[in-house]
């Protein structure tokens, strides 16, 4: 994810208007299509037009705490574009090394809790030492699957994922889950490298479009609310709401 390398799969764009249409679900089995030769970068499988991404491993979990990302992603923009206020519960999907369930934690303060999701559990592990290092009481972890994070129905308030949805392997069904998990009028948040900019220095399969975000977004109990791109250097921050029984898009 270091590197840029020349763009081989285009991005599928798609003309929007100012807010999401809905969209029925394709049956399962028709969601994904395969590749027959496929990007190194990517797993050859694609979904809505888009080659899913390979997943960074545990053992690239030091690139995770990188000082460089104090000027590159700028977590603090990050953190208050969030928002979260205290006494809220907050997830961080695709946790990683917990770059921000810790300061999640902060944030949310000692009557909130933060909701730590991987796959992978030797990033539960990192995450874990490094929560006992700093103190941190207000974070519970949780083993996640491909298809589904394992958060309680209906408890959270926001589900931050920063870097990793484009790996999902299955992410109709992680969004499924998560629009589960979530209140309503709970927000879900993307931060993903903006795919528009080739100046971005990231590998394409590990970054996206606003429009592609908003595309896959379309099929589920979501409205979304707003994107920012000009308070990041390489990212943007789109939101989501979850909508309540009866709400329209509208």
């Amino acid at each position: 994810m270091k590197q840029i390398l020349p763009p081989l799969l285009a991005a599928l764009l798609l003309n929007l208007p100012g807010d999401l249409v809905g969209a029925q679900p394709e049956a399962a089995a028709a969601r994904y299509t395969t590749l027959a030769k496929h990007h190194p970068d990517g797993t050859g499988k694609v979904f809505m037009g888009r080659e899913i991404a390979q997943v960074m491993g545990h053992l690239a979990a030091d690139w995770l705490e990188r000082p460089e990302r104090e000027h590159e992603e700028k977590p603090r923009a990050v953190m208050e574009l969030l928002d979260l206020k205290a006494g809220e519960v907050a997830a961080d999907i695709g946790a990683g090394s917990g770059y921000y369930t810790r300061r999640m934690a902060q944030a949310v303060g000692k009557t909130g809790r933060v909701y730590a999701v991987d796959i992978q559990p030797e990033m539960l592990q990192i995450l874990t030492n490094k929560l006992t290092a700093e103190g941190i009481t207000n974070v519970i972890t949780a083993l996640g699957t491909e298809q589904d994070p394992k958060l309680p129905a209906a408890q959270i308030d926001v589900a931050l994922m920063v870097d990793v949805y484009h790996e999902f392997s299955y992410p109709f069904e992680m969004v499924e889950a998560m629009c589960r998990a979530l209140k309503p009028g709970g927000r879900l948040v993307f931060v993903e490298y903006r795919g528009e900019s080739k100046q971005v220095p990231i590998k394409e399969h590990h970054k996206m479009t606003e429009a592609q975000v908003r595309k896959e977004m379309a099929p589920h109990p979501l409205k979304w609310e707003q994107t920012v791109s000009d308070k990041l250097p390489w990212q943007h921050f789109v939101v989501f709401r979850k909508l309540g029984d009866g709400e329209g898009r509208k």
